[in-house]
Order: C-alpha cells, then sequence, then structure tokens
C-alpha cells in the first residue's frame, strides 16, 4: 500500500487531533513496504515531519487506513482508500497524522 519513495513525506499533510483512542486499527509500517530494510528512512523522515508540527517524540509511529467510502465520491480516492501515518503522543494523547492527501475533516487540526 505504500507505493512512493520515503522522501514524499517531505510533502504530506500533518494533522493533529484529540483523541484517537482505540488503536487496534494502527499496524506497524513494516507491514506496507516492500522491503523491511526501507523501514528506518520512512520512520526517519516521519518522525521528522511529527516533530516540526509539535509532536514532543513520544508514541510509536503506525500507519491507519481510512476506506475509501469516508471520503466524498468528488475526491476520487481509489478503492483500497489511502493509507496515513499516525503517532499518539503518551503525555496528553493526541494524535498526529501525516497523509498523501488533504484531509476533509473538519475536525482535524492542519499543522503547516
Amino acid at each position: 500500500m505504500i507505493d512512493y519513495e520515503a522522501t514524499a513525506l517531505r510533502a504530506f499533510h500533518v494533522y493533529s487531533y484529540e483523541w484517537i483512542d482505540d488503536l487496534h486499527f494502527i499496524r506497524p509500517p513494516g507491514e506496507f513496504l516492500a522491503s523491511v530494510e526501507q523501514l528506518p528512512q520512512y520512520l526517519g523522515i516521519a518522525r521528522e515531519r511529527f516533530l516540526a508540527a509539535g509532536w514532543r517524540g513520544d508514541g510509536d509511529i503506525g500507519l491507519l487506513w481510512l476506506p475509501p467510502f469516508m471520503f466524498s465520491l468528488a475526491a476520487q480516492i481509489a478503492t483500497h482508500g489511502i493509507v496515513v501515518w499516525h503517532v499518539k503522543q503518551e503525555n496528553d494523547g493526541v494524535s498526529w497524522i501525516l497523509s498523501p492527501i488533504e484531509l476533509p475533516f473538519e475536525s482535524l487540526e492542519s499543522c503547516h
């Protein structure tokens, strides 16, 4: 499901949200990469982006799948949906999201 280079994460949209409490749907990033050897590069850039947005550096970075039916038809989301990067800050529970597309959800706070 990750069909882009790690450097593409530098152009992703960053959001914060209070709170995503059910983490059962957050998956390890290695499950979505063709080669586990690439994982450190992806995690490094995701960490960099989250830190620049205000994340305090605690919590585990994972992936969250957003199914296509969550988006309007006008968004033309592929049938496999969107996979976003996620980390939940341990000290206050704020979730940070890194998305390849601009997300249309009003409850997310954009972090430029």
